[in-house]
């Protein structure tokens, strides 16, 4: 899943993005077609936390 994919399935998940400092959150262009392994891979993320972390938002 892309970043533009995680925000359109769920708005809130931009807060998720903003709490991990990811660039796409704000509309960056070169994060939102990335995939969100892409992106954990870019900033050193830990993928699983990443994922728990969108998947519970509500």
């Amino acid at each position: 899943m892309t970043v533009d994919a995680a925000l359109a399935q769920h708005p809130a998940a931009r807060w998720v993005f903003a709490a991990y400092h990811i660039g796409g959150c704000h509309g960056c262009s070169s994060a939102s077609n990335e995939t969100l392994a892409e992106v954990a891979e870019g900033y050193r993320l830990d993928l699983e936390k990443l994922l728990a972390d969108l998947n519970g938002l509500t």
